[in-house]
């Protein structure tokens, strides 16, 4: 039976990998094995994951854990060579845009390893971020690209990449659809006794935003000022880098009015979303998943990868300054159209493990 290596580390991986392995796992289409490189080690960041969305426990854990670019990417690429020379997979599966990624797809190209690529053909500026450089490159060296979009499709061939691209669509609507019947906005809401349509949900974690004391200190003044002015309540579930940052920078005291609570897993994220007023974020996955919940959200972020939102008026871009972000989540408030059908039918979990089983 062909054998399928799937690499993931990070939050929008493990979303991904429910759905493609889960379907691989259905059909018996190979012997798919999960490895988990440990980038995201925090029990609220990676194993509450493995639980809400029913995955498989991975047969292998890298334990990479944190540390600076390099050194992380570097450790991936190490300790996942040697799994792959002892597994001799057929493929390696790699998704969206982490150092786990690229370090994935590095290992496996060297080995001669064919790398399929979920989540194919993104691109945004700046180009230096790094997961602007890990896309790229992920994509440069893999045989398999699956696109959510035909933006995507579009942007590899621009490049001169056309063998091997197909756009299945996103592999997260799939998931949103499976767990819509799961979601619980009302026990959700009445844990943080938050009222519905009285709240926005907010999420930062980008080194762009995070490691700059400006730029951090202007968008959580910028969520306060929304909370004065709309008079909704602030819901920040903190990452780990955020909330190291905020102390490092001597910014607690800006978190006083807001809702900084712990992360929180995809079910409780989504549950919230369901029933928030607007989110603000600078996450890639969560931007996408806030439209699935028919929620607009203002994106803290110089360009987004997902332009067909922004394009069509749903999403707003944003930087990160106080004014313009409380204007931003005005505008958001206020109802617009919601562009359909941009990013598949909901079956793009199947639509690839059918062409990778072929």
């Amino acid at each position: 039976m062909k054998k399928v290596v799937s690499l993931a580390g990070a939050r929008p991986q493990f979303v991904k990998e429910a759905v493609v392995g889960a379907e691989a796992r259905r059909r018996g289409a190979w012997e798919h094995v999960l490895v988990h490189s440990g980038q995201h080690y925090d029990a609220n960041m990676s194993d509450i994951f493995f639980a809400e969305l029913e995955m498989k426990q991975p047969d292998h854990f890298l334990g990479v854990g944190s540390g600076s670019h390099g050194a992380q990417t570097a450790d991936v690429l190490a300790k996942f060579e040697v799994l792959l020379m002892r597994e001799k997979p057929d493929t390696v599966l790699v998704y969206g845009d982490t150092n786990t990624t690229l370090a994935g797809a590095l290992a496996a190209a060297k080995l001669k390893i064919p790398v399929a690529h979920v989540e194919a053909g993104i691109r945004q500026h700046p180009k230096d971020m790094p997961e602007e450089i890990n896309r790229v490159l992920t994509d440069r060296i893999s045989a398999r690209l699956f696109c959510c979009s035909d933006l995507a499709a579009r942007n590899l061939a621009g490049e001169g990449m056309t063998a091997g691209v197909t756009v299945p669509g996103d592999v997260m609507y799939d998931l949103y659809l499976k767990m819509a019947p799961r979601l619980a906005p009302d026990e959700a809401r009445a844990r943080l006794a938050l009222d519905e349509g009285g709240y926005i949900v907010a999420t930062i974690h980008r080194d762009f935003n995070t490691d700059d004391p400006k730029a951090l200190a202007g968008i959580l003044d910028g969520l306060n000022r929304a909370h004065r002015e709309s008079g909704l309540e602030v819901l920040l579930p903190l990452h780990p880098r955020t909330r190291k940052r905020v102390a490092e920078f001597g910014l607690e005291d800006s978190l006083r009015h807001l809702r900084a609570v712990e992360p929180i897993g995809y079910l409780d994220l989504m549950s919230l979303t369901l029933h928030c007023a607007a989110a603000v974020t600078d996450s890639g996955g969560y931007q996408k998943e806030a439209y699935y919940a028919g929620k607009r959200a203002v994106v803290l972020m110089p360009d987004t990868g997902w332009r067909e939102l922004t394009d069509a008026g749903w999403n707003l871009l944003c930087p990160p300054d106080a004014e313009r972000i409380a204007s931003a989540v005005a505008e958001a408030l206020a109802p617009a159209p919601r562009p359909e059908n941009i990013y598949g039918a909901g079956d793009a979990g199947e639509r690839i493990v059918e062409s990778l089983a072929e």
